[in-house]
């Protein structure tokens, strides 16, 4: 009897586990069991999800080595379809850079051709002409437009180079030549490329105002980045193209009918 007692009670206490238990209902029976004692295990059970697979640029070919599946690319970069022939991003240093200048020549890109569009649309100049045009709207000469820019995209890049290499670091009263900004440079999201906040996400798109406080939302974050870089490369084959037809003497509008 003292035996059979004593299985009824391993068999409980096994049931009871955390790995078989189930949940709170399966508990309080147990309890009922035990004779009216609930006694709830203090270990946890720890699920570990499987990875994800990584994506290839040509998913229907399998094998093919570092060509079609790099081992130093992991798909924890957005957009990361295993694309690299030339082994660029071996180097962890050269992949961080070189992640750093798609994004940003992707952003240009995206400008641009929206701008190539809308000017030729509106003026009936072809984009590479709208310079040296007579009756193009300029109130400054070519001299002083070229100095001003380069003043201010100096600046504004001289700021973004330091800052790659120092993170947070020009989010400082002295580096803005106004007071009160800091803030407005500061990296809300918390990654490199990414600043957000109120000043370069003043709509909210990834990440929401609390109390005045700039909050990221990570799940939005990441579905923009990866948005973002998908459009920015479509982008950047765009202005290739478009170079290739002012080339030829060609328009983008003009290629297309209009």
């Amino acid at each position: 009897m003292a035996a059979t007692a004593a299985t009824s009670g391993a068999l409980l206490n096994g049931l009871g586990s955390p790995f078989l238990h189930g949940g709170s209902r399966t508990q309080i029976l147990l309890a009922g069991a035990r004779g009216g004692v609930n006694v709830v295990s203090s270990r946890k059970l720890v699920i570990v999800a499987a990875a994800q697979p990584k994506k290839s640029w040509i998913p229907a070919v399998k094998g093919g080595g570092n060509f079609i599946d790099p081992e130093w690319l992991d798909g924890s970069l957005p957009g990361d379809y295993g694309f690299d022939p030339l082994g660029l991003g071996k180097d962890p240093a050269f992949l961080k850079w070189y992640r750093e200048a798609e994004l940003i020549h992707g952003r240009w890109a995206m400008a641009a051709v929206v701008g190539i569009f809308i000017g030729q649309a509106w003026s009936g100049i072809p984009w590479f002409e709208a310079g040296a045009d007579p009756s193009a709207i300029a109130p400054f000469s070519f001299g002083s437009l070229l100095g001003t820019q380069l003043l201010l995209m100096g600046w504004v890049e001289s700021k973004r180079w330091v800052d790659f290499f120092n993170p947070e670091s020009q989010s400082v009263e002295w580096a803005t030549p106004w007071s009160r900004t800091a803030e407005n440079f500061a990296n809300a999201t918390g990654e490199q490329g990414y600043p957000g906040g109120k000043f370069f996400d003043p709509l909210g798109f990834a990440g929401t105002l609390k109390d005045g406080v700039y909050i990221p939302d990570t799940e939005k974050l990441e579905r923009l980045k990866l948005a973002e870089i998908k459009h920015a490369r479509i982008a950047m084959l765009a202005m290739l193209i478009f170079y290739f037809e002012a080339g030829q003497g060609k328009t983008p509008l003009g290629a297309l009918g209009l």
